[in-house]
């Protein structure tokens, strides 16, 4: 285990599965006490099956053998729960250090197809759960003497894809959010970066691929290990690790760092 976030407490929403959940285990060997938090609810209001209460449990059961990880739920579009996210970190750990705004959701289709309430969705998990978890965690940060946030964006917030105008508009906006808050917070020593994934195989990539009756990493060969240069998908452990970086890197702020295996230059 190495000691790279040692003493330093870390709030992870959607670290229930998938990216979250290899940023959370990344954090727990660098040393960080973590809390997982996610929606933690079957909901059939969705495109696809989002994290349930028992993945939430499972998640914090399995990352507990890397170090000092607790849960609990959260619902990133709502204010107060956001706030009772943060309180009960707080309590676990006696504080908040890094804060990883990290759920999301994707739908796709057509412009002229997708539903409003698609549209609102993606923009209230995406965009407004980075502003509402950042605006609750903003006291305990600034009390931190090694404060960061890392936002999740995508490859996706920095080139538009057809059939994606909400996901790819919601994640340009985490970009242009991250750049902000950099600026804005850097006179409380607060770094806040953004983190953006290339292809990873999560339960949400498995969504954008549902012909194949496979999941991302099943659909590699000509798909899209040809159209990466480095010849291999990305993993959960490779954000994580990204993650680490971001989250201690005393004089990086305001960047938008993409792990895509130079599938996304720019």
């Amino acid at each position: 285990m190495s000691t790279e976030l040692s003493g330093r407490v870390a709030l992870i929403t959607g670290g229930a599965r998938g990216i979250g959940k290899g940023i959370a285990q990344a954090f727990a060997e660098a040393g960080a006490r973590v809390m997982i938090a996610d929606i933690a609810e079957a909901s059939g209001q969705w495109a696809y099956a989002l994290s349930t209460a028992d993945n939430l449990q499972e998640a914090a059961k399995a990352l507990s053998v890397s170090g000092e990880v607790s849960s609990t739920r959260v619902d990133v579009t709502d204010a107060a729960s956001c706030l009772q996210a943060v309180e009960a970190t707080i309590d676990a750990f006696g504080g908040l250090d890094i804060l990883v705004n990290n759920a999301g959701v994707i739908d796709v289709g057509p412009v002229h197809e997708f539903s409003e309430a698609s549209w609102q969705r993606i923009f209230d998990v995406n965009t407004k759960g980075i502003f509402l978890m950042t605006k609750a965690a903003l006291p305990a940060l600034k009390a931190s003497e090694n404060a960061a946030i890392v936002n999740i964006a995508s490859i996706a917030g920095k080139k538009g894809h057809p059939g994606l105008s909400a996901y790819c508009g919601s994640k340009f906006a985490a970009i242009g959010i991250t750049q902000s808050l950099a600026l804005e917070l850097a006179t409380d020593k607060i770094r806040v970066n953004a983190l953006c994934p290339g292809l990873v195989g999560t339960q949400m990539w498995d969504f954008l691929v549902p012909e194949t009756g496979q999941g991302a990493n099943e659909v590699n060969g000509a798909n899209m290990i040809e159209a990466i240069p480095l010849g291999a998908l990305q993993t959960p452990e490779d954000m994580g690790e990204a993650a680490v970086y971001l989250a201690k890197a005393l004089n990086v702020t305001g960047i938008a760092l993409t792990v895509a295996g130079g599938f996304e230059v720019h």
